[in-house]
């Protein structure tokens, strides 16, 4: 709901339980009032009304009070803001009216040829507020080009408070998602990515409480921005104690777009969310907004999915392949994906990518008599792709070497012995699409595993009057091949995965069903990597895979099969070994746990989550509720001294029901539950257990 208060100067948008205030004040100043609990437009009124404090000298009065600060003027502050146009750098704006269309709220500012449109949307139902801009060139057809140097999606505001904690999720390759927290100090706080992608090294989030918010406790304020290109998000204290958020593509100021008459430029959208039930409030809050407005056919469940990476690498054959589907469809899987290896020269990483055509030696007749096998075996198929990618090693790279990013006169550098395309050119874009089209049009194909394996460093592009430009378009690109790919067949499904978890946000969210959370399957690795994943991002799209042990990967651990499954229970459940060298014990004990997750999958997919206890080395636990059921996936590390471990005290149960051991036929009070906990018997080294519930 959007009110509009006091002549058309103060807005204030109310969610479920929050809400947002801002005002227009002298010289058009736009001025931040409010974000947290609901307010009325007379507690807005009232904000409004009272005077900014007095100065310090050497200090801006607008620093930490502007609602979007641009760069010029009495300010000293991180812009969001900067623009080049004529030569001339800065911003004085004058205000042209504000719109509301439905739950949107668009304040519209001009600064000579620049119209730029400041973007709200917050839902009744929700708490998330979407911010995102647009700039326009309004200037007639001679004048000369902006440059948005930077142009942020949004600047968030902060209550005042005596201190605050920052949450965040770094990582690296195989180790993606890891939560830290610590206090924030006086300065800037800068995470993002240069790379070109999302990056494993932090997910575009960051979460602030000052008042030490605990899982369920506390207010909560977080930020998540919706982009797949390279970012930043910047956390910044000034001096009088005030902290602002920035966020939006690019990472640097170097230049973002120029725009000519006529053209525009949209921003990527910068999420904000406040919550007072904690931790674990604000992540149900964030996975609710994403399973309703992000994800697409979010309430469909996803499907139990074999891919054969792990079995074979390289060395496939369509008789090797359909050996392992036929193992796959034994043991219940629904979805069974060939991966890297089915086409052009592709036997190592050094050759094939780009030429995306079934490798003869290998599917003789192409790949459409292993698709109607597997789909003969009750399953769907699917395959891998790397579409941003090319081999020097290749028939499209021999016939367009032009069409990579570089810079003349410079060493094009491989990693994986690979380039990057430049996606930003249009032949490019259609080449691919012709390709892609084509495969998906000639064979019966159900799912598209989107890999993208290394990050931008040569990105030049000779002969273009603006090359930086690529860093955004590229973007652009992707996201318009991926949306006209889904139209044209909307019956196959998508996976982004970028070498595991390098390309995770609510951009390429809006545009895939679920993504590669890490090529870590170690089961123990994943506990702490999905923790970190579930602060922001739902189960629904978390895909985690069952593979060997010992884990040949990456450590050589040996667990059992039963903590494998568990682990990889808390996502959408993928296997990954090679099955033909599985015993006929552990098929038959797999075949059982398939079976047991296909009845708890609506619960772990869609249902609310609740972190009962980190994993933190001993016991560590995840529970999922949607309406009268309830699922407990617990898993022990290790046990000491012989101790049990402690009961697990559970969460959004209610307190005066009684609910039904689904596995013992054991009746338990809801009370007792939440304030006493339930035992759940797990002793040793790497034991797990499932436990459901039914209200009764």
């Amino acid at each position: 709901m959007i009110e509009t208060v006091d002549e058309g100067r103060i807005w204030l948008l109310s969610g479920a339980t929050s809400g947002y205030a801002l005002r227009l004040g002298d010289g058009d100043t736009l001025l931040h009032l409010h974000w947290g609990p609901r307010i009325t437009a007379a507690d807005a009124r009232s904000l409004a009304g009272a005077p900014l404090p007095d100065p310090w000298p050497f200090e801006s009065p607008l620093d930490g009070h502007e609602e979007y600060p641009v760069e010029g003027g009495p300010r000293f502050a991180r812009p969001a803001l900067s623009v080049r146009a004529g030569g001339v750098r800065g911003t004085e704006w004058h205000f042209g009216g504000a719109t509301t269309d439905g739950d949107e709220l668009r304040l519209r500012f001009l600064d000579g040829p620049l119209d730029l449109t400041l973007h709200y949307r917050m839902r009744d139902d929700a708490d998330v507020v979407e911010r995102w801009i647009t700039a326009a060139h309004r200037g007639p057809d001679d004048a000369p080009a902006v440059e948005l140097l930077r142009a942020d999606a949004a600047t968030w505001t902060l209550p005042r408070r005596d201190a605050w904690r920052l949450s965040q999720l770094h990582g690296r390759w195989a180790a993606e998602s890891r939560l830290v927290r610590a206090p924030l100090t006086y300065g800037e706080k800068v995470i993002g990515s240069r790379r070109g992608h999302t990056g494993h090294q932090h997910l575009p989030w960051v979460a602030l409480d000052a008042e030490g918010a605990t899982e369920e406790y506390g207010e909560v304020y977080g930020c998540a921005l919706g982009w797949s290109g390279s970012w930043r998000i910047a956390v910044q204290q000034l001096p009088d104690g005030l902290v602002q958020i920035t966020g939006g593509a690019g990472h640097d100021d170097a230049g973002l777009v120029r725009l000519a008459p006529g053209e525009s430029y949209t921003s990527p959208v910068f999420a904000g969310l406040w919550s007072a039930d904690g931790f674990g409030g604000a992540s149900r809050a964030w996975h609710a907004w994403q399973l309703a407005q992000v994800i697409p056919d979010a309430h469909t469940p996803r499907p139990v999915l074999y891919n054969s990476w792990e079995a074979t690498q390289f060395a496939i054959s369509e008789e090797q392949q359909l050996a392992l589907a036929r193992r796959a469809a034994d043991l219940g899987v629904e979805l069974f994906v060939v991966d890297d290896g089915w086409f052009g020269r592709r036997t190592s990483d050094r050759a094939g990518l780009g030429d995306w055509t079934p490798n003869r030696d290998r599917f003789p007749h192409g790949l459409k008599p292993l698709a109607d096998a597997v789909h003969g075996l009750g399953m769907r198929f699917g395959i891998w792709v790397e579409p941003e990618m090319v081999n020097p090693d290749s028939d499209l790279y021999r016939a367009h070497p032009d069409w990579v990013q570089h810079h003349p006169g410079r060493t094009r550098t491989e990693f994986r012995h690979q380039l990057v395309l430049n996606l930003a050119r249009t032949d490019v874009q259609e080449y691919l699409w012709e390709r892609l089209d084509g495969l998906l049009s000639s064979v019966p194909l159900d799912y598209v595993k989107w890999d993208f394996n290394r990050c931008f460093t040569d990105a030049g592009w000779p002969g273009d009057p603006y090359p930086q430009r690529l860093w955004t378009e590229h973007v652009h690109a992707l996201y318009a091949l991926l949306d006209r790919l889904r139209a044209a067949h909307p019956g196959v499904a998508f996976e982004s995965c970028s070498g595991g978890g390098g390309r995770v946000d609510l951009g390429i969210l809006s545009r895939t069903d679920q993504v590669w959370t890490s090529d870590n399957t170690d089961p123990l690795d994943r506990l702490a990597i999905q923790h970190g994943f579930s602060q922001l991002h739902p189960s629904r799209v978390m895909a985690a895979w069952v593979t060997d042990s010992p884990n040949a990967q990456l450590n050589g651990r040996v667990s059992s099969l039963r903590f494998r499954f568990v682990s990889a229970m808390a996502g959408v459940l993928g296997i990954g070994g090679d099955l033909t060298a599985w015993s006929a014990d552990d098929l038959a004990e797999a075949r059982r746990w398939v079976d047991l997750y296909k009845e708890i999958r609506p619960v772990v997919q869609l249902g609310e989550l609740y972190r009962l206890r980190p994993p933190d080395g001993g016991l560590s636990a995840v529970q999922y509720v949607r309406g009268a059921d309830t699922v407990v996936l617990a898993l022990l590390q290790a046990q000491h001294h012989g101790e049990p471990p402690p009961p697990l005290r559970l969460r959004g149960l209610d307190p005066a029901a009684d609910y039904a051991c689904l596995d013992t036929g054991t009746l338990h009070r809801g009370s007792v539950l939440i304030h006493h906990g339930l035992v759940t018997g797990l002793r040793g080294d790497f034991d797990a257990t499932v436990i459901r519930l039914r209200r009764q």
